[in-house]
């Protein structure tokens, strides 16, 4: 196996995306990924029985379809990856067993690593970007998880700084899309919402992010003192609903885009806000977003405005790479090989609620 430049396989099924990654090195060849969403829209959010079906019926094609955009064979592989956690574990457990059974039926190393962290290496396969610099501030957002990290080194110190205490982001987008009556995901349709929703008389405009003052959750002074880098969005979504109900039994027009927009501007706002005040604290003057939210096009202008005026810098890896997808599990290992980090053994499962600083599991002694 070439350690400066190794040829990994990763594979990814934390959630409702069947992710198969491979790169050499830096060197991205092939995301493939295979969505299940259309299967959980009916039910307004993901069926972790459902996501593990369609796991299990969609890797070996994935699998295929990314060894042929790579134009390499198995064979060639010098490592497979993995998703060991944090995400649904039976959806996880799909993705193991198969990353288990390809490593011993081709007699290479595995590495099993950390969803979140994956996350940040997606940004190393960004051939038009500089090299990440470290210590660097970074911002996962998405449907399951948002998380404010202090890396110091991706391999070997990545500190947990603050997350969700209750529901998501991407979870608040979701709820606050069904309440509007808007179809799953929601972060799409309330974006579009927000753009060209209904002005509540029958017209469409763009809505109004300061229309109505939705609060910021964990971001009063006597918050600020325990839960200063934590988020909260449960008071965010009860806040729309109740102003929904209220608007609605007074018999008062809704406006689908202003509500929208003040929603997704009071998400936006304290996201931003914590993380550039993390920046600010620890001395750190770069921002890197990851995760499927900040497709949100709101969240990025405001995030680089904001920076700017901070003198932060901020990187965002490609889009395509924000979503969960297997070609950052195999960067991450593949960043682990070139750092001379040992393989993980067999003695892994799924973990549902992995820690951030376990950033490789069951890595051999030594």
């Amino acid at each position: 196996m070439s350690a400066a430049e190794p040829l990994v396989l990763g594979i990814e099924t934390s959630c409702d995306e069947t992710g198969i990654g491979i790169v050499r090195g830096r060197t991205l060849l092939s995301n493939t990924i295979a969505s299940s969403m259309d299967e959980h829209a009916r039910y307004g959010g993901v069926v972790p029985e459902v996501a593990a079906r369609a796991h299990l019926e969609a890797l070996q094609p994935a699998i295929e379809t990314a060894l042929a955009e790579a134009q390499v064979s198995l064979a060639e592989i010098d490592a497979v990856a993995v998703t060991s956690g944090p995400g649904l574990a039976g959806a996880l457990m799909v993705g193991v067993g198969a990353a288990k059974a390809l490593a011993v039926a081709l007699d290479r190393p595995l590495y099993a690593v950390n969803h979140l962290v994956g996350h940040i290496a997606a940004d190393l396969l960004d051939a038009e970007a500089e090299p990440l610099e470290y210590p660097t501030i970074a911002l996962l957002v998405s449907g399951g998880h948002t998380s404010l990290l202090l890396v110091r080194d991706l391999t070997s110190d990545v500190e947990l700084l603050g997350e969700t205490v209750d529901d998501a982001a991407g979870e608040a987008f979701d709820k606050i899309a069904r309440i509007l009556g808007l179809p799953y995901p929601g972060g799409p349709e309330i974006d579009r919402a927000a753009a060209s929703g209904s002005d509540g008389l029958g017209g469409t405009r763009a809505g109004d992010p300061n229309a109505i003052r939705f609060p910021r959750g964990l971001s009063r002074a006597s918050d600020l003192a325990e839960h200063r880098y934590d988020f909260s969005f449960s008071g965010l979504k009860t806040a729309v609903a109740r102003w929904v109900e209220q608007q609605d039994a007074a018999g008062e027009a809704i406006s689908t885009a202003d509500v929208a927009a003040s929603f997704r501007e009071a998400v936006v706002d304290v996201l931003v806000t914590k993380a550039l005040a993390a920046c600010a604290d620890y001395g750190v003057p770069r921002l890197l977003l990851g995760g499927g939210v900040i497709a949100n096009r709101r969240l990025r202008e405001v995030a680089l405005e904001r920076a700017e005026a901070a003198g932060v810098t901020v990187r965002i890896p490609p889009l395509s790479l924000c979503t969960d997808n297997g070609a950052m599990i195999a960067a991450l290992a593949s960043e682990l090989i070139m750092a001379g980090r040992a393989p993980s053994t067999m003695a892994f499962g799924a973990d549902s609620t992995l820690p951030i600083t376990d950033i490789q599991v069951a890595g051999e002694a030594g």
